[in-house]
């Protein structure tokens, strides 16, 4: 299939560019934000085998490392969770589904100075590529993105890289169940699926990992959970000896927050997630119509309408109140009615 049958013509010029400043870098260490979720694991392992396929030397990296839940998704290379002692001098970096430098890590953007960078990201933001940028917020995913410069490329969407594509756009729009799930992310899902990809399989591989200890910690924090602002914020706050009674890591608690969106009347789902005595994690989810977005930046993070999060340097009970504060904020001034132009005017005028 010619590119732009497969392409959606607003992503064609960013797809284009992109195709052309990776066939112009090697040495390239590949890298998305720590904490790697769906998106940021396919969009990784989908570079990889791109990067794989065009004979370019690279290293998959990431501080934080591969989340066991992803370990079924055939990379092409390891994923490096240290710089000490690369397999090659990086001179090219190619970061994806991130466009703040912190939110690469310490150990990365200390070094990023050096680097030509290349930016590829669907998050709301300038870039941080030297070399070029891609920030396009209306696709469901950076892994479609790079679904879309694969075969400006002239390589098949197919095998690793078909697979790879499929896993971030399934976690990011929730299973096609989120807002961002249109009509170009099926598209390209439809064309993935003709070209073998088995997403019943996919979706099996991704949710067929729970433990007995995952599954008890979720009825703790079920049972924990409360409403908010005449019930329509649902809270939940996880600390570290959740974790540690029930054998789980932080991995564990990705898409409890999505299940706090279910209660009926809620607008905004927030999960508050203790990551040291003094540091925070924080998702947060809505319903159309209510941006946390607009919360999180507001508390330094970042995201999307739908859904956002960040960290909040502050212990746990402190953070909590600050989140509450900042949701609830947003929703009162989402409520508040629109000045009419009488109201707004000065008086005779």
């Amino acid at each position: 299939m010619p590119p732009n049958d497969l392409i959606p013509f607003p992503y064609q010029d960013g797809a284009r560019r992109m195709a052309e400043a990776i066939r112009g870098i090697n040495d390239v260490i590949v890298a998305s934000h720590v904490n790697l979720d769906g998106d940021a694991v396919g969009s990784l392992a989908a570079a990889g085998h791109i990067l794989h396929l065009l004979g370019k030397k690279f290293m998959l990296y990431s501080g934080t490392g591969l989340p066991q839940s992803f370990s079924f998704l055939s990379l092409p290379d390891i994923v490096h969770t240290s710089l000490e002692r690369p397999p090659l001098l990086p001179r090219s970096a190619l970061l994806l589904d991130c466009n703040e430098p912190h939110r690469l890590g310490q150990e990365l953007a200390a070094r990023m100075s050096g680097l030509a960078g290349v930016n590829i990201d669907h998050h709301p933001g300038r870039g941080m590529g030297s070399r070029a940028n891609w920030i396009f917020p209306r696709a469901a995913a950076t892994a479609q993105l790079m679904a879309y410069v694969a075969a400006c490329l002239g390589l098949p969407l197919s095998g690793g890289v078909a697979d790879a594509v499929a896993v971030g756009i399934i976690t990011d729009t929730g299973g096609f169940r989120h807002g961002n799930t249109d009509a170009d992310a099926l598209q390209l899902m439809v064309h993935l699926t003709k070209n073998g990809c088995n997403i019943f399989r996919l979706r099996e591989l991704l949710e067929n990992t729970w433990t007995l200890g995952r599954m008890r910690l979720w009825a703790k924090l079920m049972s924990s959970a409360r409403l908010e602002r005449d019930n329509t914020v649902a809270f939940c706050r996880v600390m570290s000896d959740d974790l540690l009674e029930h054998q789980c890591a932080k991995e564990d608690v990705e898409g409890f927050v999505e299940h706090l969106r279910r209660l009926r009347g809620v607008k905004v789902a927030a999960l508050l997630l203790e990551d040291s005595r003094q540091t925070c994690k924080f998702s947060l989810r809505s319903a159309e119509g209510s941006d946390v977005l607009a919360a999180a930046s507001a508390l330094g993070g970042g995201g999307h309408v739908n859904a956002a999060g960040g960290t909040l340097r502050l212990a746990p009970g402190r953070a909590e109140s600050v989140l509450l504060d900042a949701v609830c904020k947003q929703l009162d001034r989402e409520n508040q009615p629109a000045l009419s132009r009488a109201d707004a005017l000065p008086a005779g005028e």
